[in-house]
């Protein structure tokens, strides 16, 4: 089955032939699936000799499946589980990840174990939100270091208008669910960074971590 480009597990069909496409293989989202189903997705990863990686996973799922996979690796405030390939390509290239609040790092930090898992180099500038401008303004020489930004963003989500007006690289905006009660749950970020002025900003969904590691890491190459 393999030979089509994909396993057929009955309950999922596993795309082995994804990383050849895309330059990463499938990615498991855990929310939804059974200990039992995500185990049997996990093994046929593996033996198609693929890097792991399972997202919005709890710290008691990931324990679970630690027992048949001592090698998985876990970061809880990304809530990603992880298992490398021994060897990977490393790609060109630096991607920055910039946060507004300490309070979007565990979406920030999605993004960063995503590009890590994948080879690429990761730098963190966390809490520079637009509440105190200076901070961001004050970094300016490692902003224009980078070959790509992702800025993570509750409350209105000004900062990535903010950077990307400072840098000539793509920015990747990500809208976080962090607010009080008129944000709507990240919604009046992710429309405030639809709305963007400065161009060259692409817009991912509300807490979208891992899209926004995943896209970043195609650009870095």
């Amino acid at each position: 089955m393999r030979a089509k480009g994909y396993c057929d597990l009955k309950f999922a069909k596993v795309d082995s032939d994804r990383a050849k496409r895309r330059g990463f293989p499938e990615v498991i989202y855990t929310p939804g699936k059974t200990r039992q189903q995500l185990t049997e997705i996990s093994r046929e990863i593996i033996s198609a000799k693929q890097l792991l990686l399972l997202t919005k996973i709890d710290g008691d799922t990931y324990s679970y499946l630690k027992k048949s996979f001592p090698g998985l690796e876990y970061n809880p405030s990304a809530r990603m589980a992880y298992l490398k390939r021994k060897s990977g390509l490393r790609k060109k290239g630096s991607v920055l990840i910039v946060t507004a609040g300490t309070s979007d790092m565990p979406i920030a930090e999605e993004a960063a174990v995503t590009l890590e898992v994948s080879g690429c180099k990761v730098q963190r500038l966390y809490d520079v939100g637009v509440a105190g401008v200076h901070k961001i303004m004050d970094k300016r020489a490692l902003l224009r270091k980078a070959k790509v930004i992702i800025v993570v963003a509750g409350m209105e989500g000004a900062l990535a208008s903010v950077v990307s007006g400072l840098v000539s690289c793509p920015v990747i905006a990500v809208p976080t669910s962090v607010g009080y009660g008129a944000s709507f749950k990240g919604l009046s970020a992710l429309l405030t960074m639809l709305n963007c002025c400065s161009p060259g900003v692409a817009v991912v969904n509300i807490d979208n971590g891992f899209g926004a590691g995943y896209l970043a890491g195609m650009i870095s190459k």
